[in-house]
C-alpha cells in the first residue's frame, strides 16, 4: 500500500507550484526532449521511410504511414472529456506515452517475425503505427493542457528554442549514426538480412531513447486544473468553444492549410532523394543533419524574435521561407540528377533547417498564447486538431498524386533548327515529384492569406523582424563561417530577389554572411604586426575571392561594399580610437580596389561604404560622428584606386553615411549632419 501511495503521489496535480518546482519541471521537460526527439530523428525521418521501402512499400502506403499520426490525433475529441473528467494530465500523458513507445519493439521485430518485402510486413507496421498514434493523441491531448499551465507565458520562446535546440543536438548524433550502421550493415550482410540493420537500430533506439523519454516525464510537476465554475459541458459544446472564437478560428484555419500543404511534399522528399536521385541512406540522413544544424543555430535567433515581435511575425516569415525550399525541389533535376543537383539539395536543407526551427517553435506557441486561461485544453485540443487533420490528409493526398503523375509529364524547350545543326535547351521539364512540390507550393499560398488575417497581442510587422533578423544572423552565421564549404550561403544576389515569396528571408539569413567575412579578416588583420597592409589585403582578397565565385558584383555593388564595410567596423569594435582608424583606411582601400576591380560603378562604392561604416557603428555603440568622419577620410584616401576626384568620393560617401544616420534614428541624424554640415542647421531648427 505504501509504494501504491508513493506512485499516486507522483501523479498527483498541486495547488500550488513554487519556482524551484517549476524550474524543475522545465529541467525535466528539457530532457524528456531530448530524449523523445533523439529517438523521434529516425522514427520520423528518411529512416522510417527506407524502412518502410525496406519492407516493400509503395508511394500510396509510404503517405498512410506518414498520414497515420496525424490522423489518428482525432482520438483527441473524446480525450478531452476524458482530461476534463479525470482531471490527472501527468497520469493520462505518461502511462499512454509509455505504451506508445512500447511498440516500437514490435515493430522493429516485423523483418525477424515476417517475409520482407511481403504485403505482410507493410501491413504489420502501418497497423502498429495506427495504435500507436491512437496512444498519442491521447497523450498529446493531456499534455498541451499540462505543459500550457506548467511553462510561465513570458518565457515560451526562449524555453522551447533552448529545448528544441538541445534535443536536435542528440537527434542529430543518433540520426547519423543510425543511417551510418545501416549502410554499413548492408554492405557486409546478405541480401536477405540486410533489412535487419534497421532493426537493430529501432531496438537500441527505443530501449535507451524512447524508454527514458516517459520516465523523465513522470518527474515533471503537474498543476491542479482549474475547478470548473459551471456545469460540464457536452463535447460538442467543448469542442465549438473555439469555433466560436472568430481569431482562434483563423488560426485553425491556417494550421488545417498549412499541414496539407506541407505534408503534401515534405514525407516525399526522403522517397525523392533514395528513388530517382540515387542516393544513399547516409547521404540522405546527413542532408537532415545539416538542416537540423541550421535548426539548432536559427532556434536561438526565432526564440527571441517570437518573444519580442510575436509569434505571428517569425511564423509568417518562416512559412514564406519553408515555402521557397518547397518550390527549389522542383529544379533538383533537369529532367534527371545533373551536376547542380548535390549544390542545390544543400541549400534548400540549409533553409529548411532554419525556416522549420521558426515554424515548429511559433506553432507551437501561438496556440498557447492565444488559448484563454483556464480554457486551455479545448482551445489546444482545437488547434492540435486542425494542424494534425491538414498534415494526415496532405500526405494521403501526396501518395495518389504521386502516383497519377508518375507516369506524366510537361516539357518545355527552346529549339534551334538550321541546314547544318539543331540546339535543344529544357526550360521546364516537369514529372512525377516535380507537379507534387508546385502544387505544394501554390497550397502554401494560401495560407500566408490566411495568417495575414490573424492578430496576435503585441505582433510587430514583418519587415521589423526581418530587420531585426538579418543583425541577429550575421551573429549566427559567425558559429560556422569557419566551416569549410559553407561561405557559399553569401553568395546569392542581392535586390531584385526580394520580390519572390520567402526571398526576402532568405536574404536575410544571407547578406550578413559578407558582413561577417569583413569582420573576422580585419580581427586577424589587427592582432598582428604591419595591422595596416593586412587589413587591407585581407579584406581585398576576401571580396576578390567572392566576386570569381559568384560574378554578381556589378549588379549589386553598393550592397556588398555597404555590408562588407559594415563587417570592418565591427571588426574594430573594442579597438581604441586610433588603432581603429588604422584598421578602417587601408580596408577601406582594400574595398575599393577589389570592386574597382569587379567593374563596380564607383558611385555605388563609395556610397555603400559610407552607409555601412555607420551603420555598423550604430549597431556596434561607436561614436557616429567620429565614424563618419573617418568614412569621408577613407573615401579621400581611396579615391584615386577607383580613378575619381578626391572630393567627389569623399562627397558619395558622406551621401552614404547620412543615409544610414538617418535609418538610425533623428538623433544619429543630427549628429552626422553637425559633423560632416557644421554649417548646416538641423531640420528640428
Amino acid at each position: 500500500m505504501g509504494a501504491l501511495g508513493r506512485i499516486g503521489s507522483i501523479f498527483r496535480p498541486r495547488p500550488t507550484l513554487s519556482d524551484e518546482d517549476v524550474a524543475r519541471g522545465l529541467r525535466m521537460m528539457t530532457r524528456e526532449g531530448m530524449a523523445s526527439m533523439g529517438f523521434s530523428s529516425i522514427t520520423t525521418s528518411g529512416f522510417l521511410a527506407a524502412f518502410a521501402l525496406a519492407l516493400g512499400a509503395n508511394n500510396l502506403q509510404i503517405g498512410v504511414l506518414a498520414a497515420i499520426p496525424f490522423i489518428m490525433q482525432l482520438l483527441q475529441i473524446p480525450t478531452i472529456l476524458l482530461v476534463e473528467k479525470v482531471r490527472r494530465r501527468k497520469a493520462i500523458a505518461t502511462v499512454t506515452w509509455f505504451a506508445a513507445q512500447l511498440l516500437w519493439f514490435p515493430m522493429a521485430l516485423i523483418p525477424v517475425l515476417m517475409g520482407t518485402p511481403s504485403g505482410a510486413a507493410i501491413s504489420a507496421l502501418l497497423g502498429l503505427m495506427a495504435l500507436r498514434g491512437a496512444l498519442s493523441a491521447v497523450t498529446n491531448c493531456a499534455w498541451n493542457g499540462w505543459i500550457r499551465d506548467l511553462v510561465p507565458q513570458h518565457i515560451l520562446g526562449r524555453f522551447y528554442s533552448r529545448r528544441l535546440a538541445l534535443s536536435t543536438i542528440v537527434a542529430v548524433v543518433f540520426g547519423l549514426g543510425a543511417a551510418f550502421f545501416v549502410d554499413y550493415w548492408r554492405g557486409q550482410a546478405s541480401s536477405e538480412s540486410a533489412v535487419l540493420g534497421y532493426t537493430y537500430v529501432l531496438l537500441f533506439g527505443a530501449l535507451f531513447l524512447g524508454m527514458v523519454s516517459p520516465i523523465f516525464m513522470s518527474f515533471m510537476p503537474e498543476p491542479l486544473m482549474q475547478s470548473a465554475t459551471s456545469p460540464q459541458p457536452s463535447l460538442l459544446k467543448t469542442l465549438g468553444i473555439p469555433l466560436r472564437d472568430g481569431n482562434f478560428r483563423k488560426l485553425m484555419s491556417f494550421l488545417f492549410f498549412w499541414g496539407f500543404a506541407s505534408n503534401l511534399a515534405v514525407p516525399f522528399f526522403a522517397v525523392y532523394m533514395l528513388q530517382r536521385l540515387g542516393l544513399s541512406l547516409t547521404v540522405v540522413i546527413a542532408l537532415g543533419v545539416l538542416s537540423q544544424l541550421f535548426n539548432i543555430l536559427f532556434l536561438r535567433v526565432w526564440g527571441p524574435l517570437a518573444d519580442r515581435f510575436g509569434s505571428k511575425a517569425v511564423l509568417s516569415l518562416c512559412v514564406s521561407l519553408y515555402l521557397l525550399v518547397i518550390l527549389g525541389w522542383t529544379f533538383t533535376t533537369m529532367p534527371e540528377r545533373y551536376s547542380l543537383t548535390i549544390p542545390l539539395l544543400v541549400i534548400l536543407h540549409i533553409f529548411a533547417g532554419v525556416a522549420a526551427a521558426g515554424v515548429t517553435l511559433t506553432v507551437g506557441t501561438i496556440g498557447l498564447k492565444l488559448a484563454p486561461q483556464g480554457q486551455s485544453t479545448p482551445y489546444l485540443a482545437g488547434a492540435s486538431l486542425a494542424l494534425s487533420l491538414g498534415a494526415g490528409l496532405g500526405p494521403l493526398a501526396g501518395g495518389l498524386f504521386a502516383d497519377f503523375f508518375r507516369v506524366r509529364a510537361v516539357a518545355l524547350d527552346f529549339t534551334w533548327i538550321d541546314p547544318t545543326q539543331s540546339i535543344r535547351l529544357g526550360i521546364v521539364n516537369m514529372t512525377g515529384f516535380d507537379f507534387l512540390f508546385a502544387l505544394a507550393f501554390l497550397i502554401g499560398l494560401v495560407t500566408l492569406t490566411i495568417l495575414a488575417a490573424l492578430r496576435e497581442e503585441g505582433e510587430a510587422g514583418r519587415e521589423v523582424v526581418l530587420g531585426e533578423l538579418m543583425t541577429q544572423a550575421g551573429e549566427t552565421f559567425h558559429t560556422v563561417s569557419s566551416v569549410p564549404g559553407l561561405r557559399f550561403v553569401g553568395r546569392f544576389p542581392f535586390g531584385y530577389l526580394r520580390r519572390v515569396p520567402g526571398m526576402d528571408v532568405a536574404l536575410g539569413v544571407t547578406a550578413y554572411q559578407l558582413a561577417d567575412m569583413a569582420r573576422m579578416a580585419t580581427l586577424a588583420a589587427g592582432q598582428g604586426r604591419r595591422a595596416t597592409s593586412k587589413a587591407a589585403r585581407a579584406v581585398e582578397e576576401a571580396l576578390l575571392g567572392l566576386a570569381a565565385r559568384t560574378g554578381a558584383m556589378p549588379e549589386h555593388g553598393s550592397e556588398i561594399a555597404r555590408q562588407t564595410a559594415r563587417g570592418v567596423l565591427h571588426g574594430t569594435k573594442g579597438a581604441t580610437v586610433r588603432n581603429a582608424e588604422r584598421l578602417i583606411r587601408p580596408a577601406v582601400a582594400g574595398i575599393v580596389r577589389a570592386l574597382s576591380r569587379a567593374h563596380v560603378d564607383p558611385q555605388d562604392t563609395f556610397r555603400g561604404l559610407g552607409y555601412g561604416l555607420v551603420q555598423g557603428a550604430a549597431e556596434a555603440g561607436t561614436d557616429l560622428g567620429q565614424t563618419a568622419i573617418q568614412a569621408v577620410d577613407s573615401a579621400r584616401d581611396a579615391a584615386r584606386a577607383a580613378g575619381v576626384e578626391e572630393e567627389e568620393a569623399a562627397a558619395l560617401a558622406a551621401e552614404g553615411a547620412l543615409a544610414a544616420a538617418e535609418a538610425v534614428g533623428p538623433e544619429a541624424a543630427t549628429e552626422v549632419r553637425r559633423v560632416l554640415c557644421p554649417g548646416t542647421p538641423s531640420p528640428e531648427q
